[in-house]
């Protein structure tokens, strides 16, 4: 009688739910985890943000910074972002109106190039009472109302959101993650792409910048793209910050508050601690977005493909899961990736253009590319079939048949496997 082999579950974010994933133990070539996933702070949600902003780094308390000030712009993460805003927004604007009582606060949802977020979704996102009582202004970044505050060091011009721009007093919340092109998210990247115009982030996207190998998951220094989201940041008056890191749980395990510069990079320093990882070569790599709210579409989806590109072998297949309800993301991304068959010719002629040419939605094309010439992607999603095969990827619809089709493309169905359950919040070095 043939032994059963013994197996390994793991548990994959994808949408709201999690999919369990069985593997043979011997093929497994390794599990990568964040340390954050299942951190437990000492302290609560409330009390992690009531102690970061009583002291803030490298500034005075938020409600000093707002003595005397009349226009307030407090810009606000949108819909595509799990930032626990009905806990931070509180916190903010208690300390704005202990400074300024009778200031006209606006609060600005930082929409960067994406689509407006809906009434529903900013009381999902705030509360109702919340939306209700306070002035809240949706980014666009096509509109004119935009400010001009020079050249980006990259050459484009700094275009912002005029409110911000224009404020006595400029605040932002966030969240802090590994991004990978940017290095990591929140601080500055509130400013650009968050509330500039659409002609500016495309500067700071263009394609000399994302092939640049310091534009990466878990860098600054020496990154172009964070250059100019920093230059950004400073030249609009960003002056206070309140960023959280999250657990697996979209919970609250650290809160940084204070100088924008200074307190975001003790937030990427305690994130970096927890969530740097080396990688473990296999010929299929199987990872997620992390599950709602970055898994709605395949344009967000990219990034966490980024992760299981540092551990894929050339040749080799990812498997993504992505509920991707949504479908695509962008129809400029998709433009981008179905002008042709050649995934390498379709990377050069994004190569080929220059900074002022930068395209919409370029950069996530030019980075999927990237991808698809390391290794065959199968998508497990809710996308229709046909618009994943048209992106050059695999259709598969669960753990099973996904595992199944990857075999088959690897000619090996003994294949070593590493297992990375969210790609999003790890960075793999």
């Amino acid at each position: 009688m043939r032994k059963m082999k013994e197996t390994v579950s793991v548990l994959l974010p994808y949408g709201r739910e999690k999919l369990e994933f069985r593997i043979e133990k011997d093929r497994l070539a390794g599990i990568i985890t964040s340390g954050i996933e299942d951190y437990r702070p000492p302290f609560g949600e409330e009390e992690l943000v009531a102690r970061a902003m009583a002291s803030p780094v490298g500034s005075p308390p938020l409600c000093e910074l707002a003595r005397g000030k009349r226009r307030v712009t407090v810009i606000a993460s949108d819909h595509t972002r799990p930032v626990p805003s009905r806990i931070l927004m509180p916190a903010i604007m208690k300390e704005i109106r202990a400074g300024s009582p009778d200031a006209d606060i606006t609060i600005l949802i930082a929409t960067g190039c994406h689509r407006g977020t809906t009434v529903a979704e900013l009381e999902a996102k705030f509360g109702r009472e919340f939306v209700e009582k306070e002035k809240i202004v949706i980014h666009d970044c096509d509109s004119p109302g935009m400010t001009s505050l020079g050249r980006l060091p990259s050459g484009g011009e700094c275009l912002v959101n005029s409110i911000a721009a224009d404020a006595d007093l400029l605040v932002s919340e966030g969240f802090i993650e590994p991004h990978f092109f940017a290095g990591f998210s929140g601080g500055r990247k509130s400013v650009l792409p968050g509330v500039a115009s659409r002609r500016t982030v495309l500067a700071n996207h263009c394609a000399e910048f994302i092939a640049d190998p310091r534009a990466r998951a878990g860098i600054t220094e020496g990154n172009p793209v964070h250059r100019d989201m920093l230059w950004a940041a400073k030249k609009a008056g960003l002056a206070f910050i309140l960023n959280v890191v999250l657990n697996g749980k979209k919970e609250i395990i650290r809160a940084v508050a204070g100088d924008p510069e200074a307190a975001h990079a003790a937030g990427c320093a305690f994130l970096d601690s927890l969530c740097g990882a080396p990688p473990l070569p296999a010929d299929i790599v199987v990872t997620t977005n992390g599950g709602y709210p970055l898994d709605q579409n395949i344009y967000q989806s990219v990034k966490g493909m980024t992760a299981a590109e540092a551990c894929v072998n050339p040749g080799g297949v990812i498997v993504m899961f992505s509920k991707s309800e949504d479908g695509h993301g962008g129809e400029a991304f998709c433009r981008e990736l179905t002008a042709g068959p050649d995934p390498v010719a379709l990377e050069e002629g994004i190569l080929s253009r220059v900074r002022d040419a930068t395209l919409p939605d370029q950069w996530q094309a030019q980075i999927f590319l990237r991808i698809r010439k390391r290794a065959r992607i199968v998508y497990v999603s809710d996308a229709p079939d046909e618009l994943v095969r048209s992106l050059g990827m695999y259709p598969a619809h669960g753990p099973e048949e996904a595992l199944a089709l990857a075999d088959s493309l690897t000619g090996s169905p003994g294949a070593k496997l590493t297992v990375i359950p969210d790609g999003v919040g790890v960075i793999v070095r």
